[in-house]
């Protein structure tokens, strides 16, 4: 199939940045997989739009959402709709025209394909059929998140989302608690909360960030052990905007902590907090088990007659 380009010298593919039209360089056949921005538009690469402009097509996870960052450079590829529903329909279809030599891109909804989005598949048919695939690298949810977290950038583990359901979600937390390294999530801005009261009951005392809306207007990364972040979430209610959640690895077992110390923090926690909320937050700040921490808080809320 010819690039609709090449049916007339006068009208070679192009983009539109920095307020010019530029003429796209031509791209070799196969699956090109190009990361586009997580928020805001300018931080596509100028390769990428060369890319999306000199491509037969562009394959989007969500067209609605491809056809704004579309026309934003002037690009007036054809966009093909590929997604979890219509994967299994469309990937031979797809497989089809790039063995005829078609040049086809790969685009997510947002930031680079194949992290939390059905392109794996895709790719791997690719490589099987001996088709060239290429990347044109870019935006990442989860490196933008990284670098900006505070915490050890040397080793991470991506989880994306962890299971909706607690008792599912703590299981899944205690196989992961083990990793050297940074833990990466994706979350829901509603399940925010809970997940930070599970992670902090099966890890204990750890550092945690929260970044929320990055490289968007209303960015914002909030840092903190798990358990005083768990309880923020939870009286403040759900935040808006896309989350990333990173957790620091295992550190050190906790040094002993003074008994009247201890007693005097739960009590200052207690009047501010649920007895539960209290128990995660005291745990957080000195590193000590949760489960102590608890039953203390417990016996302390006995004694003072609170409910």
């Amino acid at each position: 199939m010819a690039h609709p380009a090449s049916l007339s010298s006068s009208a070679p593919a192009s983009f539109v940045a920095f307020g010019l039209r530029a003429e796209a360089e031509s791209i070799a056949p196969g699956l090109h997989v190009v990361a586009t921005p997580i928020g805001n538009l300018r931080d596509i690469t100028l390769r990428a739009l060369s890319t999306l402009a000199a491509a037969d097509a562009v394959i989007a996870e969500d067209t609605r959402v491809s056809r704004h960052l579309m026309a934003h450079y002037g690009i007036a590829t054809p966009l093909i709709a590929y997604h979890e529903h219509n994967a299994e329909a469309m990937r031979p279809q797809l497989i089809a025209r790039l063995k005829k030599g078609e040049r086809l891109a790969l685009i997510s909804d947002a930031g680079t394909p194949l992290v939390s989005d059905p392109g794996f598949k895709l790719v791997g048919e690719a490589l099987a059929e001996g088709i060239p695939v290429t990347s044109a690298p870019g935006p990442s949810a989860v490196l933008a998140a990284l670098v900006v977290a505070g915490l050890p950038t040397d080793r991470f583990f991506f989880e994306g989302f962890l299971p909706a359901k607690s008792g599912a979600r703590r299981a899944r937390i205690a196989e992961l608690a083990a990793i050297p390294g940074t833990l990466v999530f994706f979350e829901s801005p509603r399940r925010l909360a809970e997940t930070l009261a599970d992670l902090a009951a099966v890890l204990g005392p750890r550092e945690a960030a929260v970044a929320r809306e990055l490289t968007k207007h209303f960015e914002s990364v909030r840092r903190g052990a798990l358990g005083a972040l768990a309880a923020d979430y939870e009286r403040e209610g759900a935040p808006k905007g896309e989350i990333v959640l990173l957790v620091a690895p295992p550190g050190e077992a906790a040094p002993a902590f003074d008994g009247n110390a201890l007693d005097d923090k739960i009590r200052a926690a207690l009047d501010k907090f649920s007895l539960k909320d209290a128990a995660s937050v005291v745990a957080a700040e000195t590193g000590q088990p949760r489960r102590k921490v608890y039953a203390r808080a417990l016996e302390l809320s006995s004694e003072g007659g609170r409910s």
